[in-house]
């Protein structure tokens, strides 16, 4: 059946929640857990689910993320799957850039319409968690649904920041309210306990929320968006379906996480380097698949190391790390010290006529310099930081921009490719 699916993955819109990651790249091509990006968590769902056909929608800062797939996943030969990406584009028939998620799918559904495919599995880039598509599959075929909504359960916390929707006792949704406000809670309460849950995490979880991940028979999506002007799918396409297509709920209770925030993207990182993190990346059922990078193995000399995860290609110098992710190709040096920050690495190693140049003209290396202490921070790639730096927040601002940092949610972040000086303190 794998065969008749084309997926579709959604590059998002601006991601400003996530600025200033997103100053110069799509939310998908963010990088994650010290070597991936995003999109690569949606993409390995993909392939591990056997699903091979893929287009990849972009639109906003999508120079990285489109050199990203092409230089990353390519198909033997002999195999007919693709990782494709559609950019969205200007025609005779429409002047206009994509309205929303389901504006963007009727843009291209001349693209779609040239694969003929029998369902079409509509994704986000930008979500953490590893499922297997044969089985959503296997649900939406067997209740011979027009369309299906993967759910998941969450509690009261949580439920006005989702879609939320209502089952019937066989799955199949007799409503769908996109972040219902907290006096309309209370009418969206499921007994999840008879879709599996145990009676006490019911009690917990009473409300089912939309994943963002959407099965439709090819027929019934080219329906919809041909003789419609909906926009977005949470919004308005899913609720318009429901009374007038057969609509089924899908059933995860496992981690996923929308990294919509800083303070999301942080911790979900963070996690990674847990004891039992929440999302494994050591398992070899489902790998994550990237972009091969031909790296040496990390150089530790006289390192203390604690709770962390360490990509490969670095080098650090008689340094300190405790609870941190560090990317790939980090330089740290001497007598350094990081506490619960995020390292994203660098895109490429300076020469050594290139580290002399720098340190002629009093310039940081790409990397950490000696003597610094940086505490609950993310640092993104090609950083330079000098020596005798403290990036520790001292203020306790929870927003603030900086000449060449910003602060979220308490966070500290230095941008892409930004300099700081010897002796700043942050």
């Amino acid at each position: 059946m794998s065969n008749q699916v084309l997926t579709l993955i959604l590059g998002g819109g601006q991601g400003s929640r996530l600025f200033p990651l997103t100053q110069q790249r799509s939310k998908p091509a963010v990088p994650l857990g010290g070597k991936y990006r995003l999109i690569d968590i949606t993409v390995s769902n993909c392939i591990n689910s056997g699903f091979h056909y893929i287009y990849v929608l972009t639109q906003f800062n999508s120079a990285s993320l489109n050199r990203h797939i092409a230089r990353t996943y390519r198909f033997s030969r002999f195999s007919d799957g693709f990782v494709e990406i559609l950019a969205a584009e200007q025609t005779p028939e429409n002047k206009n850039w994509f309205q929303g998620t389901a504006d963007a799918v009727r843009q291209l559904m001349m693209h779609i319409d040239d694969f003929r495919p029998k369902h079409v599995l509509i994704l986000s880039g930008d979500h953490l968690y590893q499922m297997d598509y044969q089985k959503f599959l296997d649900r939406h075929t067997e209740r011979d649904a027009d369309v299906t909504v993967s759910v998941i359960p969450v509690g009261e916390a949580q439920a006005s920041s989702f879609g939320l929707l209502k089952t019937s006792y066989d799955g199949h949704i007799v409503e769908f309210r996109e972040k219902p406000p907290a006096d309309q809670l209370p009418g969206m309460k499921v007994d999840t306990s008879k879709l599996g849950l145990s009676k006490e995490d019911a009690i917990r979880r009473p409300f089912l929320a939309s994943m963002g991940v959407y099965l439709f028979k090819y027929d019934v999506l080219r329906e919809m968006l041909k003789e419609t002007h909906y926009a977005d799918f949470g919004g308005e396409v899913i609720p318009a379906s429901i009374d007038s297509h057969k609509v089924q709920a899908f059933l995860f209770d496992d981690y996923w996480e929308d990294i919509g925030t800083i303070s999301s993207f942080y911790h979900a990182n963070l996690d990674m380097a847990s004891i039992m993190p929440k999302f494994n990346l050591f398992n070899a059922d489902a790998p994550i698949f990237t972009r091969p990078r031909y790296l040496p193995g990390t150089k530790f000399i006289d390192c203390e190391l604690r709770d962390s995860l360490v990509s490969e290609g670095c080098i650090l110098n008689r340094v300190s790390i405790n609870h941190c992710v560090i990317g790939i190709r980090s330089r740290i040096e001497s007598h350094t010290r990081l506490e619960d920050t995020l390292m994203m690495g660098a895109d490429y190693y300076q020469s050594l006529q290139e580290l002399a140049d720098d340190r002629k003209d009093g310039l940081p290396w790409i990397g950490i310099g000696e003597n610094t202490i940086i505490r609950k921070a993310i640092i993104d790639k090609n950083v330079r930081i000098g020596s005798n730096v403290q990036i520790v927040n001292e203020a306790g601002l929870e927003h603030h921009d900086g000449g060449n940092y910003f602060i979220r949610e308490g966070i500290a972040i230095i941008p892409k490719g930004a300099t700081i000086t010897d002796g700043t303190i942050i």
